[in-house]
């Protein structure tokens, strides 16, 4: 059985939204304060690519002399389109950090080990 958050019965209060939105940390805190509804098993999962991909869309978006109003109803729009695109993919098909984008899916990881040879072990550290 699954379970959604729904938080839709509290309008988003849009004074000064970005700088709210900026002195949040937890992911529930953006869903909350922009009024979204979420599966929390995917939110657990997935919460802290949801919020670099909303950063992404963020920063497409032209927020000047906009009002707060608008800003608001950006803002949400582009928690819902980051959540969306994590509700049916993985972070790993999603690559929204670089190690992810650097990371070929079709090869395995190299397993690479340290290696210091006895001689450069033992060499003394000022010569």
């Amino acid at each position: 059985m699954s379970h959604t958050c729904s938080i839709n019965d509290r309008p988003i209060d849009y004074t000064d939204i970005l700088e709210k939105l900026k002195g949040l940390s937890a992911a529930e805190e953006f869903f909350t304060a922009l009024n979204v509804d979420y599966e929390p098993k995917t939110l657990q999962v997935c919460r802290l690519h949801i919020l670099k991909r909303m950063g992404q869309y963020l920063a497409e978006e032209d927020f000047d002399g906009l009002p707060d109003r608008v800003i608001a109803a950006r803002a949400k729009a582009t928690l819902e389109r980051a959540y969306a695109d994590f509700v049916s993919a993985s972070p790993l098909s999603q690559r929204v950090f670089k190690v992810l984008k650097d990371r070929d899916p079709d090869k395995p990881a190299e397993k690479r080990g340290a290696f210091i040879s006895l001689s450069e072990a033992l060499r003394p550290f000022a010569e």
